[in-house]
């Protein structure tokens, strides 16, 4: 490994462990669910809205405590429910019902059911299930007092959403709530990002170990999604693993490419330990490094510095953004086709949160950076012999004085593997 700075990377973060122990104070999951749903209730009241329903797992979960497995997400097949004047209501797929009822205390009873709005329209609209979803929101709706209030939903299928206009419900935008209510981390949530975290600290050293001519892209994507799982990872969502001349520029996908010597290679590790995710890429050299890769890693590690620097409440996403390069300075014709490379984003439940930094949206639409506020910034960089690419991304916590990181692997200077 190369010699880092003095002033490698450190954090004052928490980060003990996974287990829940009597002999340390960590992650109160009561206090959790407290949290999270005081502060759906707080954006609900200083909305227009009379209630959110929503069917995306992140709000689910955020709104609910309830988790039946990451084969469900972005599937619409369960959704909850929470009035201005109620609690939330939460209707899941077939006998998870009944297990939040037996195992999910903080659940009304009354208000765990079973429902089906027709598996995305595999049961078609005929079969009167949208219509009968429709019907019991709305009779909710009534009965806590908000029927003349309009309704938030996050995402919603057109049977859906019809059949509830049809029943005098005025729909309208309710992502950007929830989005309101999410921004800003307490200090489990921020716990568990930093577990979250350090579970990729220990990947990386695998990978840096493993990182040698003839080990495929696709086997680093094994080793990680193996190792992530045996320290207690709830999902792991997406692995980037890129090498060679696949790296610029940056296909956003792994292959069963050969590492080869002298390659430079990059990687983005995307789990998440009770729901809360990483966004995380580092990029090494393989035996030996060019200069194009020192010069393109030296320019992504000046704008990920900048950047940092930059962070602090009352700060905006704007004045971020303003850092970075335009597009036409590293190869690409717009922000929409550069988007994602010199980025920014929240983490939490859910992988791009609020803020979403980037020049494409954030100077003409600035957002105000805020304590509690938890994302990440990466940065990319194209090597001057035409394939290579540099790429880093740290995940930061919104401090009272500036950003504490997350993410510890050694990212100062250019690693090198397996030096020859």
């Amino acid at each position: 490994m190369t010699t880092m700075r003095s002033n490698f990377a450190q954090t004052t973060i928490r980060s003990p462990g996974i287990m829940s122990v009597d002999w340390e104070e960590r992650v109160d999951f009561t206090r959790l669910r407290e949290y999270r749903l005081s502060r759906v209730k707080q954006a609900l009241a200083t909305s227009e809205l009379g209630a959110i329903l929503v069917f995306e797992g992140s709000n689910i979960r955020y709104m609910t405590a309830t988790h039946i497995g990451t084969w469900a997400y972005n599937k619409t097949e369960r959704w909850a429910l929470i009035t201005r004047t109620g609690t939330p209501w939460i209707w899941d797929f077939g006998s998870a019902a009944k297990n939040h009822r037996l195992y999910s205390p903080w659940l009304m009873p009354a208000q765990s059911k079973g429902g089906n709005t027709g598996l995305q329209g595999a049961i078609a609209p005929t079969s009167g299930l949208p219509e009968s979803a429709a019907k019991e929101i709305a009779a909710i709706l009534r009965d806590e007092g908000v029927a003349n209030m309009p309704l938030g939903v996050d995402v919603v299928e057109m049977p859906l959403l019809r059949a509830l206009e049809s029943n005098g419900v005025d729909v309208r935008d309710g992502q950007q709530v929830m989005l309101d209510a999410r921004e800003i981390k307490n200090c489990d949530e921020i716990m568990l990002l930093s577990q979250a975290a350090a579970m990729v600290d220990g990947v990386y050293q695998d990978i840096y170990e493993a990182l040698k001519p003839g080990v495929r892209e696709s086997d680093i994507v094994a080793l990680a999604t193996k190792r992530l799982f045996e320290m207690g990872s709830e999902q792991v969502e997406a692995i980037n693993s890129i090498a060679g001349e696949r790296c610029s520029p940056h296909p956003h996908v792994f292959s069963d490419r050969l590492i080869r010597p002298g390659d430079q290679a990059y990687f983005d590790i995307i789990h998440a330990f009770n729901g809360y995710r990483t966004c995380y890429y580092r990029t090494f050299a393989v035996g030996r490094a060019t200069q194009a890769h020192r010069d393109a890693y030296k320019k992504a590690r000046e704008l990920i510095d900048t950047a940092i620097a930059m962070v602090r409440p009352g700060a905006s996403t704007g004045d971020i953004a303003r850092l970075w390069p335009s597009a036409n300075e590293y190869g690409f014709n717009s922000e929409m086709e550069a988007f994602g490379l010199q980025f920014g984003h929240g983490l939490g439940l859910g992988l791009h949160e609020r803020p979403v930094i980037s020049r494409l949206n954030s100077m003409d639409n600035p957002v105000e950076i805020k304590e509690g506020m938890v994302f990440a910034l990466e940065t990319y960089w194209p090597g001057g012999d035409g394939h290579s690419a540099a790429r880093i991304e740290e995940e930061l916590v919104v401090t009272a004085t500036g950003a504490e990181l997350l993410t510890l692997f050694p990212a100062e200077e250019l690693v090198v593997t397996n030096a020859y």
